[in-house]
Formats: C-alpha cells, sequence, structure tokens
C-alpha cells in the first residue's frame, strides 16, 4: 500500500518541528530581490511566473501565460510610481518540443510619454511635478502627464534570430500600440480602478494564430502569499503554529498590501503546441542593453540620466517559482538569470546535491534528518524534466522551466486543489488511485495563482515526493526515492508556512489577479 494512503501522521518532535519551519529560511520570497545584482534593478527583477489552462468559463481552451516584475510596490509610491522600462526587453519564452529552446517568444517593449503639463504662474507656464493633474478615467486621459504604452511582438525560433511579427488590436482601429493603465494613485484621481483598468484588457490577434488572444499590462496586487519579516528574522514563529495543519492561514501575509506590475497574455492552446506534444515549457527573461553611460547633464524629459546601447543582454530568468532562492548556490545566482535553459547542465549539482537540508542539519544541529536519496532524482523530475504521465514531454532535455500539459483540462476555481499535483496525490490516497484525480492542473504541472508553492516546494525539498513514489516507484522518481530513505517520514505533508495562498484576493476572469491597492482612500 501506498504510505499516502492512510491519513494518520506521525507526531512531530518539537526539535524536527524546527527544523521543517527552517526548511522555508530561504523558500518564501518566490522570486522577489532573490540574486545580488538584480536587486540594482528592480524595473527588471521578474517576481513570479504563471502558466495555467484558462478556468475563466467560456475560455478554457486557451492558455494563460502572467509574468510579473518589478517587486514591492507600496500603493502609496508617488510621485513617479512604477512605470517599465522604456529601456528593457521583457519577454516570455514557449519552448514546444522538449529541446530546452524558445520556439516561441512574446517581446514586450514600453514607451512612456512625458506630456509636459504645466500650469501658469505669474505669467509663465511651468512644468508640474507630477505624473496627473487632475482626476483620470478612460484611455489616453487628458489629465496624465505621462502615457505609458507597450508594444508585443511574436518571435517565431531564437529569440533573436527568429521570424518577427507584431501582435495587434482587434476592433477601435487596430494598431500595433497598447495603452498601459497608470498605477493606482488613489480614489480621488481614479474613482473607478477597476473600470479603469478594464478598458486596457485588449483582444489581439496573434500572427500564426488563428485563434484571438487577450493581453493585459498593468500594476496588480501581489497575489503571492508570504511571511517574510518573520522567516528572514530566523524564522521568529511558534513553532506550535507551523506545524499544526489547523494553523494554515494564522499569520499575515507580509505581501498583503504590497503591487506588482504584471504582464499577462492569453493564448489559444492551439497556438502554443508543436505537432503531437502537448507539453509545452515557459519562462520569463528580461534584458537590458550591454552598455551604459552616466549622463552628468540630462537633457529635459523623462529618464534621460543614461545613455544606453549594445546588444541585449539578459538580468532576469524566472521558470519555476524558488529556484534560484532555495536551490542554485549564492556564488551562481547572477550566473542564472542571464543563462538559458539549454546551459543548465552547469547547475546540475545545485539540484541534484542541494545544500540547504545539510545546511539546516549543521544549523539545527540535527544530523540525519535530510533525504538520503542522492543524487535527489526526485528533485530533478520535478525542476528538470517532468513528471511521466503529468508533465514530461516526450523527448526532453534536462533544463529548468516551467511545464504545461496544455491536454489536462483547467478545473474551476473553487475545485483547484491548493498543493496542485502533491494534494491531489493525497487527496485520493495514493499515486495508485490516480485514476480518481480530478485537478492535475496545478502546480508542479504550470502554476495557478492559487497554487501553494511554497507549501509543495517545503514538502518536496524535505522528501515528500519520495513518500509518495513509494517503495514500487510509483511516480518514477527512482528506486532510491521512497520512503526508507525520508528521516521525516510523512511528517513531511504536514509543512506550510502559516500563510494560505488559497485566500488571497483573486479574479475569476482575465487576467485573475486582483486589482491594485490605491496609494490613497478618499476621506
Amino acid at each position: 500500500m501506498s504510505p499516502l494512503a492512510s491519513p494518520a501522521l506521525r507526531p512531530v518532535p518539537a526539535a524536527i518541528a524546527g527544523l521543517l519551519i527552517a526548511a522555508s529560511l530561504a523558500a518564501q520570497a518566490s522570486s522577489h530581490r532573490e540574486a545580488p545584482s538584480i536587486t540594482t534593478t528592480p524595473k527588471v527583477d521578474a517576481t513570479d511566473f504563471y502558466m495555467f489552462r484558462s478556468y475563466e468559463a467560456g475560455r478554457t481552451d486557451h492558455v494563460t501565460l502572467i509574468a510579473n516584475y518589478l517587486p514591492l510596490q507600496d500603493p502609496y509610491g508617488g510621485p513617479n510610481y512604477f512605470s517599465l522600462d522604456p529601456n528593457a526587453l521583457y519577454e516570455i519564452h514557449i519552448d514546444n518540443n522538449g529541446d530546452a529552446r524558445e520556439d516561441i517568444t512574446f517581446q514586450f517593449r514600453f514607451q512612456n510619454t512625458l506630456k509636459g503639463v504645466t500650469l501658469p504662474i505669474g505669467g509663465k507656464n511651468v512644468p508640474i511635478p507630477l505624473i496627473q493633474a487632475g482626476a483620470v478615467s478612460g484611455l489616453k486621459a487628458a489629465a496624465l502627464n505621462l502615457n505609458e504604452a507597450f508594444t508585443v511582438d511574436v518571435v517565431r525560433g531564437d529569440r533573436r534570430g527568429g521570424t518577427r511579427a507584431a501582435v495587434t488590436k482587434v476592433g477601435a482601429g487596430g494598431g500595433t500600440s497598447f495603452d498601459k493603465p497608470v498605477d493606482n494613485i488613489g480614489n480621488k484621481t481614479i474613482g473607478d480602478y477597476a473600470a479603469y483598468a478594464g478598458q486596457h484588457v485588449y483582444t489581439v490577434a496573434i500572427p500564426g494564430c488563428s485563434q484571438q488572444g487577450r493581453v493585459f499590462v498593468g500594476q496588480r496586487r501581489d497575489p503571492f502569499a508570504v511571511n517574510l519579516g518573520t522567516i528572514f528574522d530566523l524564522v521568529n514563529a511558534p513553532v506550535s503554529v507551523i506545524t499544526n495543519p489547523a494553523n494554515i492561514n494564522a499569520v499575515p501575509n507580509t505581501l498583503a498590501n504590497k503591487n506588482v506590475t504584471t504582464l499577462a497574455l492569453e493564448v489559444h492552446k492551439d497556438c502554443l503546441v508543436a505537432g503531437n506534444e502537448t507539453v509545452i515549457g515557459g519562462w520569463t527573461t528580461a534584458s537590458l542593453r550591454q552598455g551604459q553611460l552616466i549622463n552628468p547633464a540630462p537633457a529635459a524629459g523623462h529618464q534621460t540620466a543614461a545613455k544606453v546601447g549594445g546588444a541585449w543582454t539578459q538580468v532576469s530568468r524566472l521558470g519555476m517559482p524558488l529556484v534560484n532562492e532555495v536551490v542554485i548556490g549564492l556564488p551562481a545566482k547572477d550566473r542564472f538569470n542571464a543563462s538559458k535553459p539549454r546551459d543548465d547542465g552547469q547547475f546540475a549539482d545545485y539540484v541534484t546535491h542541494p545544500t540547504l537540508p545539510a545546511l539546516l542539519e549543521i544549523a539545527l544541529n540535527l544530523p540525519n534528518t535530510a533525504p538520503k536519496n542522492l543524487p535527489r532524482n526526485d528533485l530533478v523530475t520535478t525542476f528538470l524534466t517532468g513528471i511521466p504521465g503529468v508533465n514530461k514531454p516526450a523527448n526532453v532535455t534536462a533544463s529548468e522551466m516551467l511545464r504545461l500539459n496544455t491536454a489536462i483540462a483547467p478545473v474551476a476555481f473553487a475545485q483547484q486543489n491548493r498543493l496542485g499535483v502533491v494534494g491531489e496525490i493525497l487527496r485520493v490516497g495514493g499515486p495508485q488511485n490516480l485514476a480518481q484525480a480530478v485537478d492535475l492542473a496545478g502546480y508542479p504541472n504550470g502554476r495557478r495563482p492559487k497554487d501553494d508553492v511554497v507549501d509543495i516546494s517545503l514538502i518536496a525539498v524535505m522528501g515528500g515526493l519520495c513518500m509518495a513514489n513509494g517503495s514500487n516507484n510509483a511516480l518514477q522518481f527512482g528506486a532510491e526515492c521512497n520512503p526508507n530513505n525520508v528521516p521525516l517520514g510523512s511528517t513531511t505533508f504536514n509543512l506550510h508556512d502559516a500563510v494560505d495562498q488559497a485566500v488571497v484576493p483573486l479574479l475569476s476572469t482575465f487576467p485573475y489577479l486582483a486589482h491594485p491597492l490605491p496609494g490613497a482612500q478618499s476621506q
């Protein structure tokens, strides 16, 4: 019988519970400020990447791609707020044949136009210091002093040398330029932000795709849930809370009062796959020009302090959540952000021989608590190839990216399992009962906003996948990945960070992430 068949869990000794809490120390920030160099360029810092079959009614044959950038935005962060960088290239890549190379790339470029609004002061027209001069309610509002717009190109083949064509608007005069809503300054400036932002959801024609898609770029409430301050303060939390499943959502979500900037694209699934392969891989990157010269005498205008030039140089990369936090070593974090999936062999040791469990043994003086199945083929499968029968391509080159089986039907939000595939295996009593599963559409089979990737990752890193694999290699993680090599036993399934991803406010329709928090409320 699978070790998952019984719901009973062994008691958690206090010392072991401390280890389990600390296991989340580095796993709590998804990709917010995850590498040394990216902390200096927050406008190109990817925070989260989502890829899932759309669960909005009438749109379930589509795939939604969401890349969030510019982390930890305080809603009151004026007067400039959080426009994206016109000197950057933001990309979402799709590999549809398993060779670790992009086959389709969606490229986003931004144009921020200063209107130069002035006011007459004593006979002189003087430029105002704000990005708005009054109430805003519609596209290209007259009161806006800074108009933000963007273009989207689709590149087939190599991201730099492939065939390029522009995504265009459907209706409203067509065109290739899309307006981005200004950030949620406050409800005196923007009385109904939901209605205002809704005007910026565009139906689009995607070259090479016979079905229409949708695109939205704008500020959203950060959808990631975590107790950041407590975790980074050496896990300053009661053991009894963290190890008791009844206490999930017992502490506040640190990011509940933060916003991010979202690039959201909805594409019909048939336009993303190739041949008979139904599994696609996806990741997002941001690139800057290789050279920058600081101008000692900036010209009048907007963002004129530097001259940039040279080739596009990748500085941010994000596919699977938490990889550059809990897997990649500190000396290689910047290099990982600059790398391509086809070159991931250079990072293999970080996956097959992860250091986090050993570090925890040293820090807490608890030897022999890390999983013993080295090399960790369970993590290789989860992060680098996909799970057989779920999201592994027929021909796959090991590489880090989100992988989604587009043939697996989506599940309505209310029925989604917050622990994704792992939670569904638990629910049906083990992998031998997967025929009874109703939700295999969640992480690590893609990623939905509701999926609690922190808790799932805690279970995985401490051996939960090997508990699920059982003694008969049911999930094909390898014969050594079995319950005998998991010192924590079924206790691994109790792990959580006391913050519940499933209760984060979300929308039921595209772009799914909740409207951003306002900088101020009317008095």
